[in-house]
């Protein structure tokens, strides 16, 4: 595999600065772009989170770290839960089920693109239970509308479920970014979209008006560059 300087959380805890727009941008269409090509070869990676997204000086991403990918076929057999930094992983695993496909890595996605705009984990949660707590506390607790059938879910019992929709809190959060525009946010709702059957596909995500809209993406090759830590001169 070609050499790669930093991996994406590690830099995005060293820099000063956080991405621009434009990077970010750049970044997801990139992250979109892979995803897209492997699930249209019927893969799942189940493990995407930043510090397996690997970055070259010059703003070229590559997906890494393919250890819990698998096929996946149709229909849809057996597959575990445990899979997916907990950070990351989408809520249909939390609930215990078993017969998934692409949705989880598009729930990551968009983990991974709010953290580019905050610059730190959208929801670290603890635990399991911590972690659907998180994410309810953003987005609200899901509905029968919102998504039908996820009470029958293995694990739906060790939760309480207020009934309240909404993503006031997510709103909040995201929109005190700089970057964010109304299009980026609607992006980010259809990636952290509760029922995995709503959620929005990687082709269809790249087609998303955020992409087109100003500023465009920045051309990998217009990134700054950043030290190396592998590469770093000896004290």
């Amino acid at each position: 595999m070609d050499f790669m300087e930093h991996d994406l959380r590690a830099l995005m805890e060293s820099m000063k600065d956080p991405f621009q727009p434009s990077e970010v941008k750049s970044l997801m269409h990139q992250l979109l772009s892979a995803l897209a090509h492997l699930h249209t070869n019927w893969i799942v990676h189940r493990d995407l989170k930043t510090s397996n997204l690997l970055m070259a000086n010059g703003g070229l991403l590559k997906v890494a770290d393919f250890g819990l990918a698998r096929k996946y076929g149709s229909p849809l057999g057996d597959m575990t839960g445990l899979v997916v930094t907990l950070w990351y992983r989408a809520p249909e695993l939390l609930f215990g089920q078993k017969h998934y496909s692409t949705p989880v890595d598009m729930w990551s996605a968009g983990c991974i693109f709010a953290e580019l705009f905050l610059g730190e984990p959208l929801a670290p949660g603890r635990g399991e239970i911590d972690q659907i707590a998180r994410v309810f506390s953003l987005l609200g607790s899901p509905t029968d509308e919102s998504w039908p059938g996820f009470r029958d879910l293995p694990n739906a019992r060790l939760f309480k479920f207020t009934g309240k929709p909404g993503d006031a809190r997510l709103r909040e959060k995201m929109f005190r970014r700089q970057g964010v525009t109304p299009a980026a946010y609607d992006l980010l709702c259809r990636l952290l979209t509760f029922d995995p059957a709503r959620r929005i596909s990687a082709q269809d995500a790249l087609e998303h008006p955020y992409f087109s809209e100003h500023p465009p993406p920045k051309d990998p090759a217009m990134f700054p560059t950043w030290p190396s830590k592998s590469t770093a001169a000896p004290p």
